[in-house]
């Protein structure tokens, strides 16, 4: 069981449990806590109820070998038709690989495109983006960085095991 003041992944999402409240909704204990990207936004769940969604924020140690592990990872294997769905049903899993195959397939994508003189897919950007926040965020309470310094510190990890 998680505290008051636990960093928790919920869904994707890296929140804050600000506290607890007894005998809630139908008589739950319930979790009370909102997202560090955006505090305004308050989540109720029930703490019976919560283990499919809510897990411990990955340690600095595991975020480490996750980092290394990134250029393992691979992309995922796309039909240009059928990617979306892939996209959310890659979101949905809470599984940190998953994260790193939905920001690496759009980067190549998009590079790809780029260099082709095209234009960018916006599906693709928005699925980078919502996973780059999902995880970078986790990682970046992990390693004790900022989003911006955690994205910078990933960057020059992978351009030195290039």
């Amino acid at each position: 069981m998680f505290k008051e003041g636990d960093f928790v992944v919920y869904r994707n999402r890296v929140c804050k449990i600000k506290n607890i409240k007894k005998k809630h909704l139908s008589g739950r204990d319930y979790y009370v806590m909102f997202p560090v990207d955006d505090e305004s936004l308050i989540i109720d769940v029930p703490i019976d109820g919560s283990s499919e969604y809510l897990k411990e924020i990955i340690t600095k140690k595991e975020a480490l070998e996750l980092i290394e592990k990134m250029p393992s990872i691979d992309v995922i294997d796309f039909d240009e038709k059928y990617i979306e769905n892939e996209y959310k049903r890659l979101m949905s899993t809470g599984n940190r690989e998953d994260l790193i195959k939905i920001i690496k397939t759009p980067y190549l994508i998009n590079k790809s495109r780029k260099d082709l003189g095209r234009k960018t897919r916006e599906k693709d950007s928005i699925y980078f983006e919502k996973a780059e926040k999902f995880l970078y965020n986790e990682l970046a309470l992990s390693l004790g960085m900022d989003f911006d310094e955690t994205k910078k510190f990933i960057i020059e990890k992978l351009s030195e095991n290039s």
